[in-house]
């Protein structure tokens, strides 16, 4: 097999590229790892070319033994990158120095596939009770008849074919998850199953492209949802953590429990059913009623009713009899019961789940945490319980048997990648490395020479109450300076949308604002339009990548902490500290170090982009954990003078 080297200069000339040093480090350094089998956190800048220097050592390898090798992302974007246009040139270029043409799949989680069972057959309603608005009602029927006739024709069933999207009430009549599953064996439509397709084809293949969410099942689950393989890539591995968070968060609330009795109802005897069903109106009584916010102590009602779900759901799963026993020749039945044990199953789980997180004598002991989502024009009042940490369940099922390499371009937050990697079950609290490296190969961008990084030192430290008037007459000078080309990154929708409506008349340039349309086609306008501004949230940040001169100015307004009600992370910085850390620096200020580096890098995105990163909130150059943030960003020039940062900002605009 040639040498990984020889490999990468044969894929970069046939792709066009230019070898950079930093892609071959990394490229050497992925191999070593692989090799050895230890572990490698890789933080390659923009420009770098790290889906190259991943992918190279990763078929290398897989040629060479009898698995796979699984790349992970985040994104929807990345993945069809990946798969649509990296992989498939690469497997081309590749091919006269390999023992065959290298094969590769992309494999999501079976919600992403239509069934064609639930699609033809009597399936139980799914609909949620709570759809007020008859326009939604209207529109939701409209999504369903377009699924009906897209089904007639799709031939991989994805659900990401179908542009524009569908919402998810939709959907659902047409999906099932991994455990509403009948299988392919008893299935009648097993045979012609999208998502077994697709199982079958990353199967076959050397490569296999998926997301962090299946990458968190597969590795958890009893049942292996991914082909065998002992070689992971994590790219975008700075969203790894949130990703499995958000898988094995439970919730239960009355729109849960009222799924469970719909599905079980027709199954079981009415009064059995009945107490189910009870109990579900009891938890949306006293969930009406209650504060929203994190739960430190079970109140007794509460776990009264908890109790009252857990052994009501339990009965009807009892009355069900033995899972599987009489459905062998009926698929219909079978189904039936399947969706209803998986209902019911659900319910019963996070009900003695959230009765189990209560109790602990001492806080280092609490191992979730509980709380309460307010009601919203879609969604009834919801219990939430989710993991204080998930480095545990990350070192012992995922990094326990096989290599994994982990890739982004904002991963040594501080300069440092050990907070991420305490967060990944890497590093222990007491400094224990062992096992992994880190490996930052740079960017070949000229940082210091291309951008400016400016703290307006001058403000006032930003507020609850909306942006202060002196906030909106620096953005309104800089945007002017710049000739508009400005990203408005803001801390919530509320002040980008307040920002918007302030500086709409004080701007000659066109001003958009997220929600004004499809995220897709907003950026599409910005980037097509040069004096164009585009404002929005944090969801924003990762999702826009405009190279050339529609972007000189990045401004964000506020060090993007999480919230201080924010139940999950305030809970984990409590326990942070609880067992003798210091919970800030581990969960707020990492947060935020790693959202604003994901925000300052939206400005350089080719060798000849230029422009500002304007931070507005003065705390990034006077508080004691600004160097520790500032450590986190791209090593822009640094400046605190707003004349100078606009006469560059003039500059750039006229040339």
């Amino acid at each position: 097999m040639p040498p990984v080297e020889e490999l990468l200069a044969l894929a970069v000339k046939a792709v066009g590229g230019v070898e950079r040093p930093g892609q071959l480090a990394m490229a050497r350094a992925v191999q070593r790892a692989v090799d050895s089998g230890d572990h490698l956190a890789v933080q390659a800048g923009t420009g770098t070319g790290k889906s190259l220097a991943y992918l190279i050592p990763s078929i290398r390898h897989a040629m060479t033994s009898e698995g796979a090798v699984v790349v992970s992302t985040a994104t929807i974007a990345l993945q069809r990158q990946l798969v649509d246009r990296d992989l498939p040139r690469l497997a081309e270029a590749l091919a006269p120095l390999l023992p065959a043409e290298p094969t590769f799949a992309i494999l999501k989680g079976r919600r992403n596939y239509l069934c064609r069972y639930k699609a033809s057959a009597g399936w139980p309603d799914d609909e949620q009770d709570q759809l007020f608005d008859p326009g939604e009602v209207s529109l939701t029927g409209r999504m369903v008849q377009r699924i009906q006739d897209w089904a007639d024709e799709t031939e991989t069933g994805d659900r990401d074919e179908l542009v524009p999207g569908v919402n998810e009430q939709a959907w659902r009549q047409f999906s099932v998850s991994s455990r509403e599953c009948l299988g392919a064996q008893r299935c009648p439509s097993g045979t012609e199953c999208f998502a077994e397709l697709a199982r079958g084809r990353a199967a076959e293949s050397n490569v296999v492209v998926t997301n962090h969410a299946l990458l968190a099942i597969d590795a958890m689950e009893d049942i292996p949802l991914l082909p065998e393989h002992d070689v992971v890539v994590v790219d975008e591995a700075h969203e790894l953590v949130d990703r499995v968070t958000s898988v094995v968060t439970g919730e239960l609330s009355e729109n849960t429990v009222s799924l469970a009795v719909r599905r079980v109802g027709r199954l079981v005897e009415q009064g059995i059913a009945d107490r189910l069903l009870q109990a579900g109106e009891d938890l949306k009584a006293l969930l009406a009623v209650a504060p929203p916010g994190r739960l430190d102590e079970l109140p007794q009602v509460l776990g009264l009713t908890l109790a009252l779900i857990r052994d009501a759901a339990s009965a009807c799963v009892t009355a069900l009899g033995p899972r599987g026993a009489s459905d062998k020749d009926d698929p219909e039945s079978a189904g039936l019961r399947k969706a209803a044990f998986t209902a019911l199953d659900e319910v019963h789980d996070t009900a003695q789940r959230m009765l189990d997180a209560f109790g602990h004598a001492e806080e280092v002991d609490r191992a979730e945490v509980v709380w309460l989502d307010g009601a919203t024009d879609r969604r009834p009042p919801t219990l939430r319980i989710a993991p204080l940490t998930v480095a545990g369940m990350l070192r012992d099922k995922l990094f326990g048997d096989r290599t994994v390499v982990l890739t982004s371009a904002t991963l040594a937050l501080g300069g440092a990648f050990d907070g991420l990697a305490r967060q990944w079950g890497l590093s222990t609290a007491d400094g224990d490395r062992s096992g992994w490296s880190g490996l930052d190969v740079g960017s070949p961008f000229d940082h210091p020479r291309s951008g400016i990084l400016y703290v307006a030192e001058h403000l006032p430290q930003p507020g609850r109450d909306g942006l202060p008037e002196a906030y909106l007459e620096e953005i309104t000078e800089l945007i002017e300076a710049a000739g508009g080309r400005t990203l408005g990154l803001f801390s919530s929708m509320r002040a980008a949308k307040a920002a918007t409506e302030a500086l709409r008349d004080r701007l000659s340039v066109p001003l958009l604002c997220q929600g004004d349309d499809s995220t897709m086609q907003l950026v599409k306008r910005f980037a097509e339009d040069e004096p164009t501004c585009l404002f929005g949230t944090l969801s924003l940040w990762q999702g826009v990548d405009v190279p050339g001169p529609s972007l000189r100015l990045v401004i964000i307004d506020r060090i993007p902490f999480p919230r201080p009600d924010d139940p999950l992370s305030s809970a984990r910085q409590r326990h942070v500290a609880a067992k003798g850390g210091n919970g800030f620096m581990s969960v707020a200020a990492t947060h935020a170090a790693l959202l604003l580096a994901q925000g300052a890098g939206r400005l350089l995105r080719s060798q000849h982009d230029k422009g500002v990163v304007a931070v507005l909130d003065p705390r990034l150059a006077t508080a004691r954990y600004a160097g520790f943030l500032r450590a986190s960003l791209p090593p822009f020039w640094p400046t605190n003078d707003p004349a100078k940062v606009r006469e560059a900002l003039r500059r750039l605009s006229a040339s």
